[in-house]
């Protein structure tokens, strides 16, 4: 049987550097990004925020799936919020990251805009936990035990509303208004690097709300491959309404969690292996003091 042929945007970047491993011996590749990688040495220079879809257009052609990773980013704007649940200090956003996350949602716009027109039948968009990231406040002050997918997305920064518009982006090309049905799954992802209690120190003090909510958000490589891989793979993903359109949160089985991942068990029978309690036990018996929350 012939392997699926998949493309992925932002070949250099983080994200796919974890999924190639499992990727490469599963899938022809195509891999796209506009700069150089030292895991990736099969890179096509392509810059999917360019309006004429024409120049890259042959990218898309006979083409089974498409992983989009890339994201916008401009030196010294920061368009995010680091530390949402913490107190905000009002303006401290600088408004030109809503033009560098425009840029974002219109290269998300144009891979689905090209799935659609040559017939790609499965797109997987990394999106982030960061398209809710509104209320993280309430997660960690114990005004809520937890929220899915079905929650209204809501964020107070450029970053969260990007990701939060490459959802309804994909809603709308799911439907089919637009012209042929785009089916894609949207991957909320949590945190998928080790959690050290080192990055949350400061002197003598660690940040343990944060440290307990990255805890929480962690996601293994192994279990990020096995969440895509059976996105990709799944036969069918429709939602109650009948439309194949699902949005998940890319976490680990983590005792700490908070992000529920009930449809993603469900749909795909995604079945992670990895909780960051076990994998990072020795520091979290060392650091954590208290529950982890605000008040």
């Amino acid at each position: 049987m012939a392997k699926r042929r998949v493309l992925i945007t932002g070949a250099s970047g983080e994200i796919t550097r974890q999924l190639l491993p499992a990727f490469r011996d599963r899938y022809d590749l195509r891999l796209l990004d506009t700069r150089s990688s030292a895991h990736a040495n099969d890179i096509i220079d392509v810059d999917v925020s360019d309006p004429d879809v024409e120049k890259y257009r042959e990218h898309f052609r006979g083409v089974d799936a498409i992983v989009h990773n890339v994201r916008a980013t401009e030196p010294g704007v920061k368009t995010s919020a680091p530390r949402q649940w913490l107190p905000s200090r009002p303006g401290s956003e600088p408004v030109e990251g809503y033009f560098v996350e425009r840029k974002s949602v219109d290269m998300a716009f144009n891979v689905l805009r090209l799935a659609m027109e040559e017939n790609v039948r499965r797109v997987v968009i990394t999106s982030s936990n960061h398209a809710a990231d509104w209320y993280e406040t309430k997660l960690h002050n114990g005004q809520l035990d937890t929220i899915g997918p079905e929650t209204y997305p809501l964020s107070d920064n450029f970053y969260g509303w990007a990701k939060a518009t490459y959802e309804h982006l994909g809603f709308m090309f799911a439907t089919g208004r637009l012209g042929r049905v785009v089916e894609n799954v949207q991957v909320r992802v949590g945190a998928p690097r080790p959690i050290r209690a080192a990055d949350f120190t400061t002197g003598f003090n660690i940040d343990q709300v944060s440290y307990k909510r990255d805890l929480g958000g962690y996601i293994s490589e192994r279990d990020m491959q096995q969440l895509y891989v059976k996105s990709i793979e799944a036969e069918d993903i429709r939602n109650e309404d009948g439309i194949p359109f699902q949005v998940f949160y890319g976490v680990s089985n983590n005792t700490r969690g908070f992000w529920s991942i009930a449809n993603a068990r469900k749909v795909i029978d995604y079945t992670p292996e990895d909780d960051s309690e076990v994998e990072f036990a020795d520091e979290i018996r060392q650091h954590i003091t208290t529950n982890g929350r605000t008040m």
